[in-house]
């Protein structure tokens, strides 16, 4: 690599590090190149290093906005990892929904969702159940760091490839609808869904507490100072028996003090708190 070129992924790992949390690592930089080539033939841009300079300058704001969006790591697909998900839809929200029988009121977070098939596959697994769910409050909430990929989840616009990636025939005739070489969600399903932007890295109090949250696929892109801060952020966000599903790579044991592993579900995870609260009533039941 050119000394020109070291300094260029530098630049461009410092710009996405400081916009969103994610690190840009050392054997992904073909994926940069390949992911920046459209943005500089969009602004007519011949190299790399003309590219650098208009970042380091914020010559264009709108540019160097466009070049974090590029290379934010958008994969995803619908019901992806289909093990997990399915303990997700199944056991796990069956135990909240027996928590949660007085009020009949759930929320659900899907954080760092991408173009929305996450969020998506949840409102599905709700709908597909309407007589467990009839009478109750369901809002699943979704949130991005990145404004195009959030266009996409709310227009609910898929190509063929993406609706046929984890989702099933039945599911995809029944929710979405054919218009050309696209597929979308039909209103009742994006009905489900509340889409906003977010940065993982800042506070997000003000979004109330959550019974589920997801925040799968994110952490492994972040340094581990960054892991624990987007932790320990979301601790305050989830109820006492609240469960936080991440990817199956990911884990909290070494990145915070505030989640544990879950007894109950193997790749879940509880607040502290509630290891807390149950040896206080062990202690009382005993006393």
């Amino acid at each position: 690599m050119s000394a020109s070129d070291a300094k260029a992924y530098r630049t461009l790992s410092s710009l996405l590090e400081r916009r969103t949390g994610q690190t840009l690592m050392a054997n992904r930089h073909w994926r940069i190149d390949m992911a920046l080539k459209p943005v500089m033939r969009q602004n007519s841009i011949p190299d790399l290093a003309t590219l650098i300079s208009f970042i380091e300058t914020d010559a264009d704001p709108k540019l160097t906005t466009a070049c974090v969006e590029a290379m934010v790591n958008n994969e995803t697909c619908f019901f992806r990892d289909q093990a997990n998900f399915a303990l997700l839809t199944g056991p796990v929200l069956d135990t909240i929904r027996e928590h949660r029988m007085t009020t009949r009121k759930l929320r659900i977070w899907s954080a760092a969702c991408s173009t929305g098939q996450e969020p998506y596959s949840l409102a599905i697994a709700i709908a597909e159940n309407p007589e467990k769910w009839r009478g109750w409050t369901v809002q699943i909430m979704a949130t991005d760091v990145s404004t195009a990929a959030l266009a996409q989840a709310r227009s609910g616009r898929y190509s063929q490839f993406e609706i046929q990636r984890g989702l099933p025939v039945m599911q995809m005739l029944r929710y979405f609808e054919q218009r050309g070489e696209e597929w979308i969600a039909k209103d009742n399903l994006r009905k489900m869904v509340t889409f906003s932007e977010h940065n993982m890295l800042e506070p997000a109090r003000h979004f109330g507490k959550f019974d589920i949250i997801l925040c799968r696929n994110m952490l492994m892109y972040l340094s581990d100072d960054k892991r624990s801060q987007v932790l320990d952020g979301i601790a305050p966000l989830i109820a006492d028996d609240g469960i936080l599903m991440l990817g199956a790579a990911e884990t909290v044991i070494g990145q915070t003090q505030k989640f544990r592993a879950s007894k109950e579900f193997r790749g879940f995870y509880e607040p502290a708190v509630a290891a807390k609260h149950a040896g206080l009533s062990d202690l009382r039941r005993t006393a």
